[in-house]
C-alpha cells in the first residue's frame, strides 16, 4: 500500500551529514555505484563510511537484466558488504506488479533475461519463452541479448490479449564506452506493433520504490541518482528526498534546466555528500546566497560572484535559474500614446533554455 508523503524542498538545507539525517539509503547503480563492470571512483569507500554511520544501504535499479543475487555479487567485488536482501530490481516490482493480478502459476512471457526469469519465479509465476504457451502477460525488461524475435513474440501476445508490464522506460544506459540504448527503447519497438501502453514498475513511476521501502524497511529513506528524469523524479512521485550525483547522464545544465518534479532534495559531486552537511540557499532582492556565493539572473544570464566550494556556488546558481523560470509573468506597463492602442501583454518569465549559463557554471568551476 502506498503511504502518502511530501517529498522535502529542492535545495533543502541539512545541518548534519545526509547519513545521520535518514536511515536507508536507496542508490541507484548505473552511473552512481558503477559504469559497466567498473565502481565509479571512490563509491564503494564512501559507501562503507556512510554504512558505519548506521546508514542502511540498499541498491536500486531499473536495469532488469541480472538477478538481485548475482548484482549482490558483482557489489561485494568492490569490497562492500552486500546480500540479495539488499538489492531490489526492476524485474522484482514488475513481478510484483503483476503477481498482484494473476493468480500463482500464471505464465509470463518473458522479453528480457534472467533478471526477470528469477524473479517471477520469487512471486510463484511461470515464465515463458513463446506467445504459444499463452501468457496472461508480458514482461518486458532490458538484456543485451533480447532480439528482434522476441520482441515481436511479446507484440504477438500482447495483440491477442496479454497484458503488459515493463520494467522501466529508460532510454539509455550507461557504459564504459558512453550512451546506449536503453529498456525504454525497446519498448518504443514493441509500441510501434500494438495499441496499448505498457504499465511501468521502473522508476519514475512509484512501483519499485515502494518496493524498495517496503522490503528494506526505510522510515526516512533518501533516493539517492544520476538521472532527473528517473531517480528524482521517481523520489517526488512517492514523497521522499533525494541526492543528485553528477557521476553520471545528468550534469549541472541539465539540472538547472530541470522541472519541478525533477528538482532535488541535496546535490553532489559523488556519493562522499553522504558524509558531508548541506548548506540552504536564502533569498534576497532577487539575490541568491549560498555560503559565500551570490547569484542573480541579470538579462537572461546567471551572474555570480564571490568564492567557495563549487557546489555550494551551484546551489546559488540553481536556486537564481529556478526563481526565474517559476516566476509569474510580468505586467507590462502601457505605452503612454494618445487614442487606444493594443492592450499590452504580460511579459513572459524566461525559460531555463534561454538563460545563459556557461559563464556562471565556468566562474564555479563545474563547466564542460
Amino acid at each position: 500500500m502506498t503511504t502518502e508523503r511530501t517529498a522535502p524542498e529542492p535545495l533543502s538545507a541539512c545541518d548534519e551529514p545526509l547519513a545521520s539525517r535518514y536511515d536507508v539509503a536507496l542508490l541507484d547503480l548505473d552511473g552512481v555505484v558503477y559504469v559497466g563492470p567498473d565502481p565509479v571512483p571512490n563509491a564503494p569507500e564512501n559507501l562503507r563510511k556512510a554504512a558505519q554511520e548506521g546508514l542502511r544501504i540498499g541498491f536500486i535499479t531499473n536495469n532488469a537484466s541480472r538477478p538481485a543475487r548475482i548484482v549482490a555479487e558483482h557489489l561485494a567485488s568492490f569490497g562492500l558488504d552486500v546480500i540479495a536482501e539488499d538489492v531490489v530490481t526492476s524485474a522484482q516490482a514488475a513481478a510484483k506488479l503483476i503477481a498482484s493480478e494473476f493468480p500463482k502459476g500464471s505464465p509470463v512471457l518473458v522479453v528480457g533475461g534472467e533478471g526477470l526469469t528469477v524473479a517471477l519465479e520469487e512471486y510463484g509465476l511461470t515464465p515463458v519463452r513463446s506467445s504459444d504457451a499463452h501468457p496472461v502477460a508480458v514482461a518486458q525488461g532490458f538484456h543485451p541479448e533480447v532480439n528482434w524475435v522476441m520482441l515481436a513474440d511479446g507484440a504477438h501476445a500482447i495483440n491477442e490479449g496479454a497484458k503488459w508490464f515493463a520494467t522501466n522506460m529508460d532510454l539509455t544506459i550507461p557504459t564504459a564506452a558512453g550512451k546506449a540504448p536503453g529498456n525504454g527503447t525497446l519498448v518504443q519497438a514493441v509500441r510501434a506493433a500494438v495499441d496499448v501502453d505498457p504499465v511501468v514498475a521502473g522508476k519514475p513511476e512509484p512501483p519499485l520504490l515502494e518496493t524498495s521501502i517496503e522490503r528494506l524497511e526505510a522510515k526516512r529513506p533518501l533516493m539517492i541518482g544520476d538521472r532527473l528524469d528517473s531517480d528524482i523524479q521517481g523520489a517526488h512521485a512517492v514523497g521522499i528526498a533525494s541526492l543528485w550525483v553528477a557521476t553520471g547522464v545528468h550534469d549541472a545544465y541539465d539540472l538547472a534546466r530541470a522541472p519541478k518534479n525533477q528538482r532535488p532534495t541535496y546535490i553532489g559531486d559523488g556519493l562522499g555528500a553522504l558524509a558531508e552537511k548541506h548548506p540552504g540557499v536564502t533569498v534576497s532582492g532577487g539575490k541568491h546566497t549560498c555560503e559565500g556565493w551570490t547569484a542573480e539572473v541579470v538579462d537572461n544570464a546567471v551572474a555570480v560572484k564571490g568564492e567557495g566550494r563549487p557546489y555550494d556556488g551551484l546551489r546559488a546558481v540553481l536556486s537564481a535559474v529556478w526563481a526565474a523560470v517559476d516566476a509569474p509573468a510580468e505586467p507590462v506597463k502601457p505605452a503612454k500614446t494618445a487614442g487606444r492602442g493594443r492592450r499590452p501583454r504580460p511579459k513572459p518569465a524566461p525559460t531555463a533554455d534561454s538563460i545563459s549559463l556557461d559563464a556562471a557554471l565556468h566562474r564555479i568551476g563545474l563547466d564542460h
